[in-house]
């Protein structure tokens, strides 16, 4: 088995939560996500940090352009390893 991840960044909590809960349901998940909050450089403020949201992927099942889709419609992205 592979180590592989997929990381998803979202641009607050709520959607990344949100998101944390459709990506289980639309993509049958073994495991939930990770969500970790990514604060930018010098900043202690939530508001002003992405969130990621960390999908292990050990089978190699879950198809890149999907996820890409699917981050943009909580208007986030995914980020390439």
């Amino acid at each position: 088995m592979s180590d592989v991840r997929h990381v998803l960044v979202l641009p607050d909590r709520d959607a990344a939560q949100e998101a944390s809960q459709a990506l289980g349901e639309r993509f049958a998940l073994e495991e939930e996500p990770q969500l970790v909050r990514d604060a930018l450089a010098g900043e202690d403020d939530a508001e002003d940090a992405q969130w990621l949201l960390v999908l292990r992927d050990e089978s190699g099942r879950l198809d890149a352009r999907e996820l890409d889709e699917f981050a943009g419609e909580w208007d986030g992205w995914r980020e390439e390893p």
